[in-house]
């Protein structure tokens, strides 16, 4: 079995990263600077480079907006809970995990993804039934942040809150009816950041198991942000929080410059 990852910057991020890429497919006909960087970095690898059809790139990624390239990968694999917490301990860093209570829809899971990899969250967790997985339309997202993040999918929510609570874990979620905004809260500790649906929210059960509710402050018409946007804008905060770890907010000096608006 293989799966498939599609777009400019999420398969130049999977090459750069340990996934498993067999080849590469790559749209017949004129390529731009951004599409020849990816297959450079490609070749740098060893990753067999083959020409294709463009129909036959739409008939594969279900004409998904694949930018003329697709990366044939290993399936992908899911962490477990101790992979991110080992992940925490290894920096040296007080945990930060994202926990999604039925995220559904795929650009709101890549997207939190994204912004969890880039304020340097440990890991995802994810529940494995009515919510979304990993797929290339999350890889997409994302960015490719996906291939450096470590998500974990589990059956019991609720059993992986208490587990974290007894490893030292401060679990605290997003509601917006909670009292404590989440600018007058300490988020500097161990923290597992609960997130809820896109429509209800963090569920009863999900929400009793909380050590701590925050909301975000609404002054327009509108009551609520989407579950993308709220996440993010409790993510900088707890990066903030804990001193905007200088030194570490620019890319590595040999990572390949793209335009990742490309890639959305």
């Amino acid at each position: 079995m293989a799966d498939y990852i599609w777009g400019r910057y999420p398969v130049l991020e999977a090459l750069r990263s340990r996934r498993r890429v067999h080849r590469i497919l790559v749209a017949q006909g004129p390529r731009d600077p951004a599409l020849t960087q990816v297959l450079d970095q490609a070749r740098r690898v060893g990753v067999p480079v083959e020409n294709s059809s463009r129909r036959h790139l739409d008939e594969i990624s279900n004409h998904a907006n694949h930018q003329g390239i697709l990366a044939v990968t290993a399936p992908r694999q899911y962490a477990e809970i101790d992979d991110i917490l080992r992940r925490a301990e290894d920096l040296g860093e007080p945990p930060l995990v994202v926990v999604l209570d039925a995220i559904q829809d795929v650009q709101n899971l890549g997207s939190l993804i994204r912004t969890a990899e880039a304020v340097g969250a440990h890991g995802i967790v994810i529940p494995e039934h009515r919510a979304a997985g990993l797929t290339p339309a999350v890889d997409k997202t994302s960015a490719g942040a996906v291939e450096f993040l470590p998500v974990a999918r589990v059956t019991n929510l609720t059993r992986v809150l208490d587990d974290l609570k007894k490893r030292g874990l401060w679990c605290i979620g997003l509601d917006g009816e909670a009292k404590t905004r989440f600018d007058q809260a300490n988020l500097t500790g161990p923290i597992a950041l609960v997130v809820g649906n896109e429509g209800k929210g963090i569920s009863r059960l999900v929400r009793d198991h909380c050590d701590l509710l925050i909301r975000l402050p609404m002054r327009g018409h509108v009551r609520s942000l989407n579950a993308a946007n709220a996440g993010s804008i409790a993510l900088y905060e707890i990066w903030r929080q804990r001193g905007w770890a200088t030194g570490q907010d620019a890319a590595p000096a040999d990572m390949t410059e793209i335009d990742v608006t490309e890639s959305e």
